[in-house]
């Protein structure tokens, strides 16, 4: 083996790792910068801010409806004091 056929395959080899190792970035999420630090593309998630939010989107349906529709005043008010209740 020469010279040029021991560069060939060190070139091959190290263009075969950067495949390799951009295949597995993309498949965890992983993004390279200009200067080559590793972020994460997505945060990871929170269950608990997750639950939070949801609480808050059910909420502010509730709020929606009983500003959106045509009821009585005494019925209004029932409503909400029995969200209060909750």
């Amino acid at each position: 083996m020469n010279l040029w056929t021991a560069i060939v395959i060190i070139v091959a080899l190290v263009c075969v790792a950067e495949i390799i190792k951009s295949r597995h970035r993309a498949k965890n999420g992983i993004a390279v910068d200009w200067m080559g630090s590793e972020k994460p593309i997505a945060p990871p998630t929170n269950p608990e801010l997750e639950r939070e939010v949801e609480e808050l989107r059910e909420r502010v349906k509730v709020l929606e409806r009983i500003a959106t529709e045509d009821r009585e005043t005494r019925r209004l008010s029932a409503e909400i004091e029995s969200l209060r209740e909750k």
